[in-house]
C-alpha cells in the first residue's frame, strides 16, 4: 500500500479514486466509529436510556441523510480534491475574494482537524489506562507525571505508534485498514450483545420511568434521584433538564449543518475519492446502514452490564470526580472473557487509529495540496510532494497533541466542535449551495465572523454551546449578505459552468435562464420534494437502525417488530424513489 501511495499525490491523498464505493463507506464508517465518541455514547446510553438516541443529532448524525440524497452527488461531481479545491468551481480561480475564501476554509479544516486529534487523543488516553494500570508502567518511566496527565502520557505513546502507519500509508493503506478494524469491530460488539443478553437473563434493571421509550416532552421525565442521585446530577450538569428547548434547537441547527453539506475533514476526503457521483451517494447511505446496528450493539450491551453491576464499576476520575465517560473501559475490564477482551480492545485501538488516519490524511490534503502545491512549490515532483506530506504528517500530529493536553475532557471538545466552530461554518455554506448571487467574498466574510466568533464563544458565554448557536449563525449570516452585496456576482461563465455541471436545486434562475439561452434543451434540477421527501424517510429509518439492537438486547420483542416493520416499508420506498433514480 505505501509503494501504491508513492505513485503521485492523488494515489497517496485520494487513492487515485480508483477505490469502490463499498470500501470507502466501510472506510467511512470506521473512522466515525472512535473510541472518544463511543465512551461518550456510552454515558449518554447509561444516563439517558434510548432517549440517548437523539443527542448525536449534535454533529448532527443525520446528514448522512442528506448526504446520501442528493449533497454527496453534487459534491463529486465537481470533481475536486479538497474543499479549498472545490472552491474554484464555484467562485472561480482569480480575484481577492476566491483566494480569502480558499485561506479561510483551509483554516476551517486545519482547525475542525485539531480539534478531532485532540479529541481521539484524550478519549483514547483514558481508555487505555483502564487496562495499562500506571502502577505497572510508572518504575520504568524515569519522570514523574502527576496524575490528571497520567491519560495524557498514554495518549503521545500510542498516538506516535499510529502516526507511522497514517504517515506512510496513503489513503490506499488508510481504507484496507478500515475494513480490516470494521471486521474486528463487528465481530466484538456482536459478542458484547450477546453476553450482555446472557446476564441480563433473570435480572431486573433497576431504571426511572421514562428510560425505556425513545419519546419525550418538554422536559426530560427521568428521575434518578432515588436509584442513583451522581446520575441526577450529571443531567442537570449536562444542561439537557428541559429537553424540548434543547431538541428543536438540535434539529434547527442540524437542518442547516446538513443543508451546508459535509465539513472539510474525512467525510469529504471519502467523497471526494469515489469513482463516480452516483457511487457517491451509495458510499455515503452505506455508512449508516453499516455503522448504526453494530456500534449500538456495543452500546446498549455496555450500558446494560453497567447497569447491572454499577457498583462493582469506578467511574470516579484521579481526581474523586464521577466521570461517566470511564464506562466503557471499565465495563469492558470487568465483563469481558479472555479472547473476547484482547477481540475489543483490538478493535477499539483500531478505531482510534480510522479516526486519527482519516482525519490527519485530510489535513494533510489541505497543507499540501492548497498551500504548498499551489502557493509554495506548484513544480514539485512526486517524491518532493510525498516527503511533504510525511513531514506535515508529523507537524499535525504534534500540534493535535499540544491541544489535547489543553483539553479537559471528550464532552469539552465536542461541545465546541458542534455547538461553537460548526456554528461559525454552517451560513456561508448553505448559502454556496442554494444562492446564484453569493460570492466569494461573502463567503470569506461569514466564514471569518462564524470562526471568529465560535473561538471567542467560549470566553464570554456559560452553559451549553449549542444555546449560543443561533447568534453564531446570524452573525455569519450577516456577515455572508453584506459581504456578498458588497463585491460584483460571480463570473457569469463559473456560474453556468458549476450550474450545468453540479445541477444544484435552489434559487438559480437568473443563471438558469442564461444556459437556456446558450442550450435551450437543457433541463433544470426539479428534484427539490423528492428530495425534501426521501430526506424524511431516510432519517426515520436511520432513527429505526439505532433502535434495533437497543430492542434486541433488552428483550422488548414486541418495539423491535413494530420498528423492523417500519424499516422494511422505509427501504421499500425509497428503493423506489432514490436507489432506482441515482444518476452521476
Amino acid at each position: 500500500m505505501k509503494n501504491k501511495a508513492k505513485k503521485n499525490k492523488d494515489s497517496y491523498l485520494m487513492g487515485g479514486k480508483s477505490l469502490p464505493w463499498y470500501m470507502l463507506g466501510l472506510s467511512d464508517a470506521s473512522d466515525m466509529f472512535d473510541i472518544s465518541g463511543t465512551m461518550w455514547m456510552v454515558s449518554l446510553c447509561f444516563v439517558y436510556g434510548l432517549k440517548s438516541i437523539w443527542i448525536p443529532w449534535l454533529w448532527p448524525s443525520f446528514n448522512q441523510v442528506f448526504m446520501m440524497m442528493f449533497l454527496s452527488k453534487w459534491l463529486r461531481r465537481s470533481n475536486a480534491n479538497t474543499g479549498a479545491e472545490w472552491l474554484t468551481t464555484r467562485f472561480g480561480s482569480e480575484g481577492k475574494g476566491v483566494q480569502a475564501s480558499q485561506i479561510i476554509v483551509i483554516a476551517f479544516a486545519l482547525i475542525s482537524c485539531f480539534g478531532f486529534l485532540a479529541y481521539g487523543f484524550v478519549g483514547l488516553g483514558k481508555f487505555v489506562e483502564i487496562f495499562i494500570p500506571w502502577e505497572v508502567v510508572q518504575p520504568y518511566v524515569p519522570f514523574e507525571i502527576p496524575a490528571q496527565y497520567i491519560p495524557h502520557f498514554y495518549g503521545v505513546v500510542f498516538t506516535i505508534i499510529a502516526t507511522f502507519y497514517s504517515v506512510l500509508g496513503g489513503m490506499h493503506s488508510i481504507v484496507l485498514g478500515d475494513v480490516i478494524k470494521y471486521a474486528i469491530m463487528t465481530l466484538a460488539c456482536l459478542a458484547i450483545a450477546f453476553i450482555a443478553i446472557d446476564h441480563l437473563q433473570g435480572q431486573t434493571l433497576h431504571l426511572p420511568q421514562g428510560w425505556r421509550t425513545p419519546f419525550f416532552g418538554w422536559e426530560l421525565g427521568l428521575d434518578w434521584k432515588p436509584i442513583l442521585p451522581e446520575v441526577h446530577q450529571k443531567i442537570e450538569s449536562d444542561g439537557y433538564g428541559i429537553f424540548g428547548i434543547f431538541f428543536s434547537m438540535m434539529l434547527l441547527k442540524g437542518v442547516f449543518a446538513s443543508l451546508a453539506g459535509p465539513a472539510p475533514n474525512y467525510d469529504m476526503q471519502k467523497i471526494l475519492s469515489t469513482r463516480s457521483p452516483k457511487e457517491a451517494s451509495k458510499m455515503t447511505g452505506f455508512v449508516s446502514i453499516i455503522l448504526l446496528p453494530i456500534r449500538y450493539s456495543m452500546i446498549i450491551g455496555l450500558t446494560v452490564l453497567a447497569l447491572l453491576y454499577y457498583a462493582q464499576l469506578n467511574v470516579k476520575d484521579a481526581s474523586g470526580n464521577y466521570d461517566f465517560e470511564l464506562l466503557l473501559p471499565g465495563t469492558i475490564n470487568a465483563f469481558m472473557p479472555a479472547g473476547i477482551l484482547g477481540l475489543v480492545i483490538t478493535g477499539l485501538m483500531g478505531a482510534f487509529m480510522g479516526t486519527f488516519s482519516g482525519t490527519l490524511n485530510a489535513a494533510q490534503a489541505y497543507i499540501v495540496n492548497d498551500i504548498y502545491l499551489k502557493h509554495i512549490n506548484p513544480q514539485a515532483s512526486t517524491k518532493k510532494t510525498i516527503q511533504m506530506n510525511y513531514l506535515v504528517g508529523l507537524v499535525v500530529v504534534i500540534i493535535g497533541i499540544v491541544l489535547g493536553f489543553m483539553a479537559k475532557s471528550v464532552n469539552d471538545i465536542l461541545q465546541w466542535i458542534v455547538g461553537g466552530l460548526y456554528g461559525g461554518y454552517v451560513a456561508a455554506n448553505c448559502l454556496k449551495w442554494y444562492w446564484w448571487r453569493f460570492n466569494a467574498n461573502g463567503f470569506f466574510w461569514g466564514m471569518a465572523a462564524g470562526i471568529f466568533a465560535a473561538l471567542l464563544m467560549p470566553y464570554f458565554t456559560t452553559g451549553l454551546p449549542l444555546y449560543w448557536w443561533p447568534l453564531l449563525f446570524v452573525i455569519s449570516l450577516t456577515a455572508s449578505i453584506l459581504g456578498t452585496l458588497a463585491a460584483p456576482p460571480t463570473d457569469a461563465r463559473v456560474l453556468k459552468k458549476f450550474y450545468t455541471t453540479v445541477k444544484p436545486w435552489g434559487f438559480w434562475q437568473p443563471v438558469l435562464e442564461a444556459v437556456k439561452a446558450e442550450n435551450p434543451a437543457f433541463e433544470a434540477n426539479k428534484n427539490f420534494k423528492k428530495d425534501a421527501f426521501n430526506v424524511v424517510l431516510g432519517i426515520i429509518s436511520q432513527l429505526c437502525l439505532t433502535l434495533l439492537p437497543m430492542y434486541w438486547v433488552l428483550g422488548m420483542h414486541q418495539a423491535l417488530v413494530i420498528d423492523v416493520g417500519i424499516m422494511l416499508v422505509v427501504s421499500f420506498i425509497l428503493k423506489r424513489t432514490w436507489w432506482d433514480k441515482l444518476e452521476d
